[in-house]
């Protein structure tokens, strides 16, 4: 007989992504580690700043996070 697959969380996904306490997905901007002296100062605050994920990937990362505060 064989054993039930253990529950776990996607350590890849679980660095790139924050659960909110309200279910949200937050996930940093892309475009931030190099080449920055030819951004502007508005666009590189602007990049530094979390967003929230769109609902179409939430769902994914969820399933791949079992243990957080989804809702």
């Amino acid at each position: 007989m064989r054993r039930a697959r253990a529950v776990k969380t996607r350590k890849s996904v679980a660095k790139r992504f924050k659960i909110t306490a309200t279910g949200k997905v937050m996930r940093n901007h892309s475009g931030k580690r190099h080449l920055l002296s030819s951004k502007s100062p508005k666009r590189r605050r602007r990049l530094g700043k979390e967003v929230e994920l769109s609902p179409t990937d939430e769902a994914r990362v969820k399933l791949n996070m079992p243990f957080s505060n989804r809702k």
